[in-house]
């Protein structure tokens, strides 16, 4: 990290940002950063993220956590502002990752303006499913009651960790309980023990006290000391909710934009964007997926991938790599380097297929990045570019030179497509299975 880390860049925070549909291996070259960061914040999102990171062959599953919790002992985790903390979930993932041998004392921060994520907001997630679901319209959410908790917070009903902790429990009473009855206003009155979830946080605020930061100061007091801070991005670009395939996305912002407010920092704070990519395409839940391949194509790359979400478990969608999400995604978050993921997996394929763009079938207009119209796009057709594949397994290569021709081939071609030089190459899943190539 002494090259592309923080302090590379004048003191500023380096950002790992999923660049298509989230579920990239974003985990993995967070962990490989982290070992020389000082911080490691998250930005935004809830445990409807995760991020799968295997070391010395123990598997780390983080969903609300930081992956910095793998770092060095002296490496700081920090959960932002813009993050909705479900505490249940919290406090069984911290105690999951210290019985694997990790420290999260004095290691472990929260800020004091991150909004609460209480059960009742997972029904109400289950419950407006439902309703969608009836009209065959459902999202295909995590219902772990993210998008119920960001919809508290901008109609500004939401309960915040500084309420939890004030020394007069009254206010955080009064708005839960204010919050609970519009709920049941709106959704009629469903099983929920209003009484018994006040008691249990009445518990919390004691345990969650010792982890509350005011985040904004902490950061930023963090860069001017010289510290190497370094932003992890849940989710990805196409699950943005202003910029994704909306309405099939989650209700945050997952690009650079929710860095800055999700953390409090301004744009200038930021040096190094990197974006992490997937060597083929998957996403999961409903929606929009051009290049998804429902053949033995998809099924070699969902069975040899094991693409099944770290939260939820779901087999995910799976299909050839789509350039037009790439150029979208670089034209909103400004990539430096690009991280390319699982190269391995699609080792023995012979012939690969990219998406460059999607023509409309009546009109013959071409589209080089993803339009906003979900219905104009399935009008579309995806224009595709074949590659030849490789025979050989890259999961023991070391270096750029010692991949395949093929290989390379097909790395060089999506900087090409994209106009941004590839970084770091994946070739399998532990720590030390990353490339890092010239750019």
């Amino acid at each position: 990290m002494a090259t592309n880390g923080p302090d590379a860049t004048g003191n500023k925070a380096v950002v790992v940002l999923g660049a298509q549909w989230g579920d990239e291996g974003k985990g993995k070259l967070v962990d490989i950063l982290t070992q020389q960061a000082d911080l490691v914040a998250r930005c935004q999102g809830g445990n409807n993220a995760g991020h799968t990171i295997v070391v010395d062959g123990v598997k780390f599953d983080f969903h609300m956590l930081p992956s910095g919790l793998l770092g060095a002992p002296s490496t700081v985790s920090l959960v932002g502002s813009g993050v909705v903390l479900h505490l249940p979930s919290f406090f069984e993932e911290v105690k999951k990752t210290e019985s694997k041998g990790v420290s999260c004392a004095n290691r472990l921060f929260v800020s004091d303006r991150c909004h609460l994520v209480f059960d009742l907001h997972q029904i109400v997630d289950g419950l407006k499913e439902g309703e969608l679901a009836s009209h065959k319209q459902e999202i295909g959410t995590t219902k772990k009651g993210i998008g119920p908790a960001y919809s508290s917070k901008a109609s500004r009903g939401g309960v915040r960790v500084h309420h939890l902790i004030a020394p007069d429990f009254a206010e955080f009473e009064s708005r839960f309980r204010q919050m609970a009855a519009n709920k049941k206003r709106r959704y009629g009155d469903f099983p929920y023990d209003v009484d018994a979830e006040v008691e249990r946080y009445r518990q919390y605020r004691d345990l969650i006290r010792p982890y509350v930061v005011d985040s904004v100061t902490y950061v930023h007091k963090a860069l001017q000391e010289g510290k190497r801070v370094l932003v992890e991005g849940a989710n990805a670009v196409m699950l943005d909710i202003d910029f994704g395939t909306f309405p099939y996305v989650t209700s945050s912002n997952t690009t650079i934009g929710g860095v800055c407010t999700g953390l409090g920092l301004p744009p200038k704070s930021i040096g190094k964007v990197i974006g992490v990519v997937k060597a083929y395409t998957t996403r999961v839940g409903a929606g929009p997926f051009p290049t998804e391949q429902l053949n033995e194509v998809g099924e070699h790359l969902q069975t040899v991938g094991a693409e099944f979400g770290v939260t939820t478990g779901r087999k995910r969608r799976c299909g050839w790599l789509d350039a037009a999400v790439l150029r979208w995604s670089h034209m909103i978050n400004g990539y430096d380097s690009i991280n390319l993921t699982k190269l391995d997996i699609l080792d023995g394929l012979p012939t690969l297929r990219i998406g460059i763009a999607y023509k409309h079938r009546a009109t013959g207009q071409v589209y080089e990045t993803f339009p906003a119209d979900l219905h104009l796009l399935e009008e579309c057709d995806v224009i595709y570019e074949e590659l030849p594949g490789w025979k050989e397994s890259i999961g023991g290569c070391k270096s750029w030179d010692a991949l395949p021709e093929n290989a390379r081939k097909y790395v060089e071609r999506i900087e090409q497509l994209v106009g941004v030089n590839v970084e770091y190459i994946g070739v399998g899943v532990s720590r030390d299975s990353m490339i890092t190539k010239s750019v």
